[in-house]
């Protein structure tokens, strides 16, 4: 099985939250939070507010920490074929954008990042990444977890 340990940011704005549009290498898109893999060695913390920065162009401050996120993403479901099963465990954090101007990333998989209304998402083709920040960013749970978003028809891993 393979890991990774990500940070992800639930940026709001009134009834609006930031969402980056990621494009595969086979050219399918996906509505995703800004956000990415820690690097080793670096505070969830410190990587949430540099992927704001690299997929965004803008500088952001924590806020809070919203809660984590463990997932299992089966084989036979991964994005790319032939790989094993494989858990992403993701921490969010409330955002706030304090400078910079939305662009694409330069030389990332980033195609753009806009403010939509929050009822808006529903329609969107997204990563339950998506769901379950707005979840935690919504409830703001003691426990910091939220139940599992169920993945199929707009919904991805």
């Amino acid at each position: 099985m393979s890991f990774r340990l990500a940070a992800y940011a639930v940026c709001m704005d009134g009834d609006r939250v930031l969402v980056s549009r990621h494009v595969s290498s086979g050219g399918e898109s996906t509505w995703t939070l800004p956000g990415g893999r820690v690097e080793h060695g670096e505070d969830p913390f410190d990587a949430v507010i540099r992927e704001v920065g690299e997929e965004t162009g803008c500088d952001a401050v924590v806020e809070r920490l919203l809660g984590v996120d463990s997932r299992v993403i089966p084989a036979a479901e991964r994005a790319v074929p032939g790989g094993p099963e494989h858990q992403n465990v993701g921490v969010f954090y409330r955002v706030r954008i304090v400078g910079g101007r939305l662009r694409p990333e330069p030389d990332g998989a980033i195609a753009e990042s806009l403010w939509t209304p929050v009822p808006r998402v529903a329609a969107l083709r997204r990563s339950s990444l998506v769901d379950i920040g707005l979840a935690l960013a919504r409830t703001l749970p003691a426990t910091g977890h939220v139940a599992p978003v169920p993945v199929g028809g707009l919904v991805r891993h």
